[in-house]
């Protein structure tokens, strides 16, 4: 029998901006998706199924966000990702051949035919194109806490200048995994960390008890916590805060000596869509003929240099199990010191994007599967938990006020207001003031019409203030798609906002709302009187 002085507590955040372009596809983004569901989401699932299948008890909690939750459950999305498979196991195929002299080679691209192929069984015969399904049977039973997020992600230290916006966004985001789950979340994922004391109120009126944010949030609180980030806070308003816990988190996410690092690991930025013959490559990257990712990659990271040797999958692993015992081993020795100060045992809070394992660090689920395993049989002095279950046995916690803050460079917002994107906010803000004048000109709307661009007004607006297009324009990638998304999104909005006002509904007007019904298809069941 163990002794447990104390506790870790993964979460990871599964999230990606809604893509969905019916109307063509030659959208690069809308790959995201695709790369995300067989290098991140499907082994997530395979390696929770191993675990249970080898009776590990463990416990994990990720977000899956509403806009996340709206692709997977898209019948076009889910086409279009059985034509993506279907596409890399011919290329990988190809690749056998091409190969075919190459021993080493041959053997990588026959573990990426064998792997496509796998996800295409996995995701049509045994999961039935619904990984949602997938994600919820590990919550029945008991091993996975699914948590919520802002309905479109939208980043609430600055919409709470309209505090309606940010109440529609925890609405929806509430109203979606009630929708997916059957019941309501316990947890939200601050949308990128983001906290401000205004969103309380909210958060307790759509019955949300916890929420994830980043370290100062916590540590910089009113009062300064006695036990820091090791033990969760509650606010005045009654919503208790966990905060990223900073040492364990510099061990997976530092540039510097982070694990993902390790020269045996797949190295993420040679892939043969760069690297190949381009008459060859060409019928598998973009449509224009830029070359791009295909996710078969052959190379390891090796170390600081342009000459990267071939990927050795066994050495890989390797690396995962060493480290996976190095992360052990570490919060072991932090829970020991920390269990002495602590009036209950600590908690050591462990929050990633879920994209990281498995796409940016191709080895992440493996690593996670050899970590819980560990954690499970080897002699250490914590146990794994989901925060909602750490509440449950510790209900007794300081009361402090959260500081407002964010995760992401400087840690107060300035990724998402900048000189690179800071010309956004005027006109989303513009855009929620008109919304909820909408609600106050048409209250309760019945012709059938005005309520579906009312909605449909509502779902441009919520579109728009994905967190994830500030971003980008100020990371500097794929920033003309971004532009593009928020400039279509308000000038949908404003088309319809004036035509509502203005009474000129024709029937070109009808055409254009129910176009961009059909792209715009996100949170089918909303009520756009939530800006009330």
């Amino acid at each position: 029998m163990k002794n447990i002085d104390g506790y870790v507590s993964f979460v990871l955040h599964a999230h990606l901006p809604f893509v969905h372009h019916p109307e063509s596809e030659d959208y690069l983004e809308e790959q995201w998706l695709y790369e995300a569901i067989s290098e991140t989401y499907i082994p997530l699932i395979q390696n929770f199924q191993k675990l249970c299948d080898e009776n590990v008890n463990f416990r994990i909690t990720m977000t899956l966000t509403p806009p996340l939750l709206n692709m997977l459950d898209n019948k076009l999305i889910q086409r279009r990702y059985i034509k993506y498979l279907r596409t890399h196991i011919e290329l990988s195929k190809k690749e056998m051949v091409r190969n075919k002299d190459n021993g080493q080679l041959y053997n990588l691209s026959k573990y990426y035919f064998d792997r496509y192929s796998n996800d295409l069984h996995l995701f049509k015969d045994i999961y039935n194109c619904n990984l949602i399904d997938a994600f919820k049977y590990f919550q029945d039973i008991g091993v996975l806490e699914i948590i919520t997020c802002g309905a479109t992600h939208g980043y609430f230290p600055i919409l709470y200048i309209s505090e309606q916006t940010i109440k529609a966004q925890i609405a929806v985001g509430v109203e979606t995994y009630k929708k997916y789950f059957g019941k309501g979340p316990r947890g939200i994922w601050l949308p990128e960390c983001g906290y401000v004391p205004e969103c309380d109120k909210y958060l307790k009126e759509f019955g949300i008890d916890y929420i994830i944010t980043e370290s100062h949030g916590i540590l910089y609180a009113d009062p300064a916590p006695i036990y820091g980030t090791f033990a969760p806070i509650v606010s005045p308003n009654n919503v208790i805060a966990f905060g990223r816990d900073i040492e364990s988190s510099k061990q997976v996410w530092s540039s510097i000596n982070g694990y993902p690092g390790d020269f045996n690991y797949r190295e993420f930025y040679r892939d043969i869509g760069y690297e190949a013959p381009y008459d060859y490559i060409k019928p598998y990257i973009a449509c224009n003929g830029v070359r791009v990712n295909t996710g078969i990659k052959y190379h390891r990271i090796t170390g600081k240099t342009e000459n990267k040797d071939l990927y050795n999958i066994q050495w890989a692993q390797d690396s995962a199990e060493r480290q996976a015992g190095h992360f052990l081993d570490s919060r072991t020795e932090q829970i020991n010191k920390l269990s002495k100060l602590t009036h209950n045992p600590p908690i050591i809070l462990c929050p990633y994007d879920a994209e990281l394992y498995g796409h940016w660090w191709y080895e992440g689920p493996y690593w996670l599967y050899i970590l819980f395993k560990k954690i499970y049989y080897d002699d250490c002095n914590f146990e794994l938990i989901t925060p909602s279950e750490y509440i449950d046995k510790y209900p007794d916690m300081q009361l402090c006020t959260p500081c407002r803050s964010s995760w992401g460079a400087n840690g107060y917002s300035e990724v998402w207001l900048n000189h690179t994107n800071d010309y956004v906010h005027q006109h989303l803000h513009i855009a929620g003031e008109r919304m909820i004048e909408l609600c106050k000109l048409f209250p309760n709307e019945k012709n059938s019409f005005k309520r579906n661009v009312l909605n449909q007004c509502a779902r441009e607006l919520l579109l728009a203030q994905s967190s994830d297009w500030l971003f980008i324009i100020t990371n500097g990638t794929m920033v003309d798609y971004a532009k593009k998304r928020i400039k279509d999104h308000i000038g949908r909005f404003t088309k319809m906002y004036k035509a509502l006002k203005e009474n000129s509904i024709d029937e070109d007007f009808k055409l254009f709302v129910k176009d961009i019904q059909k792209k715009d298809c996100i949170f089918p069941e909303i009520d756009y009187m939530i800006y009330k």
